[in-house]
């Protein structure tokens, strides 16, 4: 069994760096192309499972690389709630709270704890775990990183150490039956 981890497509806000949860933006045509890239790729595996976080850019994503007619709305597969540090950028919030990072300290205030999306995560995890065979995700950048993390046993904090750019694929899976992960940031040319 492998999980795809597919992360959406370009968005103005993420080209500006904008911390992008709860606001509904759509794709870029940048991102509409990347997220046509993963067609191809996506379209060999035969997915037992297919989930997609309800926000537009991880739908659409979805749609364009050929997957919406078997994909299922799952909320834990939400961004991060970023609570008043909700688009603006991280250079933004250093101004008046230096050296503030995500996933130790946290959306902003009324924003969740890293604890609170480890718990997203983890229901996510269990979902693939118990399916037999191939899964996909779709889903956004911090969420995804909180979700490898915790696939290969770490807290959600690690998720800071896995980088992650917009339109990638990713594959967890296992070494051996060690969770592991098989593809990062993996490039689709």
């Amino acid at each position: 069994m492998s999980v795809y981890a597919i992360r959406h497509g370009e968005t103005e806000w993420s080209l500006s760096g904008q911390h992008t949860g709860t606001t509904d933006i759509p794709l870029t045509d940048n991102g509409r192309a990347l997220a046509e890239k993963l067609r191809p790729v996506l379209g060999k595996p035969d997915f037992k499972l297919v989930l997609v976080s309800p926000m537009r850019r991880a739908r659409d994503t979805c749609e364009i690389a050929g997957l919406a007619g078997r994909a299922e709305v799952d909320p834990d597969l939400m961004e991060w709630n970023y609570g008043a540090y909700e688009g603006i950028t991280s250079a933004e919030i250093h101004k008046t709270r230096p050296g503030w990072q995500v996933f130790r300290d946290g959306g902003g205030p009324g924003g969740e704890s890293p604890d609170a999306v480890a718990a997203r995560a983890d229901r996510v995890i269990a979902r693939a775990r118990a399916v037999k065979g191939d899964v996909a995700l779709f889903a956004h950048g911090h969420i995804l990183r909180v979700v490898a993390a915790r696939w290969i046993g770490l807290p959600a904090q690690a998720g800071e150490n896995f980088l992650l750019g917009t339109g990638t694929l990713c594959i967890l899976g296992d070494y051996r039956g060690t969770p592991a992960i098989d593809v990062w940031n993996g490039p689709l040319a």
